[in-house]
C-alpha cells in the first residue's frame, strides 16, 4: 500500500481510490442541476463563482440567469455604469463583490481582449479573485487538473480522512492535490460540492467554517446595504437626510460612508452653493 504524503500528513492511495468511488457513486445518484454546470464559458463560470461566495446556490440561480442576459460577457459588463451593475446585484449581498467584479471585467476587457484568462496566476491578480477562485474558475470551465479547496471541501477532507480541524491551509491543499482524480477535475469538484451540501454538512459533522458570518440584521453590513439600496433608488442623498434616516444606527455613519467611498461604491457630489454640504451618490 502506497502513501501519498504532504508535510506531516499521509493519505493511503487505497483510501484515496475508495474515496473517489464513494463520492462519484453519490454524485451519479444525487447530482444537483445548476445552470453554471451546463456551461464551460469562463466568464459565466467566473460570475457564478463570485455570486456563490457566501450565498446559497438556490438563491443564485435566477440572479445568474438574469445577469448573463443583461451582461453576456466581460465587455458588456465593463462598459456598464456601476449604478446598473449594483442594481442587478441588489439582493445578493456584499455589494463590494459587484464592484470588484466590475473592475475585473474592465481589466479583462482592456488587457485580455475580453476573454477571462485560464491561468490561475493571472486570475489571482484580478480584484476579488483569491486562492480558491483562481483555481475554481479553470477547474469548472477548463477541467484543469488542479484542486480547489473552499469551506465545503475543507470540511469533507477533514471528516473523511479524520484530520485535525486546525490543519493548515497548506497541508490541506496538499491532500486535496493528492486525492484529485486525474482528468476528472470538473466532475470531482461538482461531486464534492453536492456531497458537502447534502451529506457532510457543518451541522452533521460539527466542523465549523474558519470564518463565521455575524448576525446580519442591525450589523454594519446591514446598514451599508440599506444605504446602497437607498442611493440606487434616490440617485443622490444629502448627508442630513442620511443622518436623519439612520439616526438609530449604532455604527458611526461617517465611518460607513468613508468605507463605501474607499471601496469605490459611492462618491460625493459637490454642491454648487458655497457652504452647502456635498451630496452622496453611487460612483460614476
Amino acid at each position: 500500500m502506497k502513501l501519498v504524503t504532504h508535510g506531516k500528513r499521509a493519505v493511503e492511495t487505497d483510501d484515496s481510490e475508495l474515496f473517489h468511488q464513494k463520492i462519484f457513486d453519490f454524485y451519479r445518484q444525487n447530482r444537483r442541476s445548476f445552470p453554471w454546470r451546463e456551461t464551460t464559458d469562463r466568464y459565466a463560470v467566473m460570475i457564478s463563482e463570485i455570486m456563490l461566495q457566501q450565498t446559497q446556490a438556490e438563491r443564485v440561480v435566477p440572479r445568474f440567469n438574469q445577469w448573463l442576459h443583461h451582461f453576456p460577457d466581460s465587455v458588456h459588463l465593463a462598459s456598464a455604469p456601476l449604478r446598473e451593475v449594483l442594481s442587478m446585484w441588489s439582493g445578493l449581498g456584499y455589494n463590494s463583490r459587484a464592484v470588484r467584479l466590475h473592475r475585473c471585467a474592465s481589466i479583462i476587457a482592456e488587457c485580455y481582449g475580453g476573454i477571462v484568462p485560464s491561468q490561475p496566476e493571472l486570475l489571482k491578480k484580478l480584484p476579488g479573485i483569491g486562492e480558491y477562485t483562481c483555481r475554481s474558475i479553470p477547474v469548472f470551465a477548463d477541467n484543469l487538473d488542479m484542486a480547489a479547496v473552499d469551506t465545503n471541501i475543507r470540511r469533507i477532507l477533514i471528516h473523511e480522512f479524520v484530520l485535525p480541524e486546525d490543519i493548515s491551509a497548506f497541508e490541506l491543499q496538499g491532500i486535496a492535490d493528492a486525492v484529485l482524480p486525474a482528468g476528472q477535475s470538473r466532475d470531482w469538484h461538482n461531486a464534492l460540492m453536492d456531497y458537502g451540501a447534502l451529506v457532510v454538512t457543518s451541522k452533521k459533522t460539527g466542523i465549523r467554517p474558519l470564518a463565521r458570518q455575524s448576525r446580519f440584521q442591525g450589523s454594519k453590513r446591514w446598514y451599508r446595504g440599506r444605504l446602497i439600496k437607498e442611493l440606487l433608488q434616490a440617485e443622490v442623498m444629502s448627508l442630513e437626510e442620511i443622518e436623519a434616516k439612520y439616526a438609530d444606527s449604532p455604527w458611526n455613519l461617517d465611518d460607513i460612508i468613508i468605507e463605501l467611498i474607499d471601496e469605490g461604491l459611492v462618491e460625493f457630489q459637490e454642491s454648487a452653493n458655497p457652504g452647502v454640504r456635498p451630496m452622496l451618490k453611487i460612483k460614476g
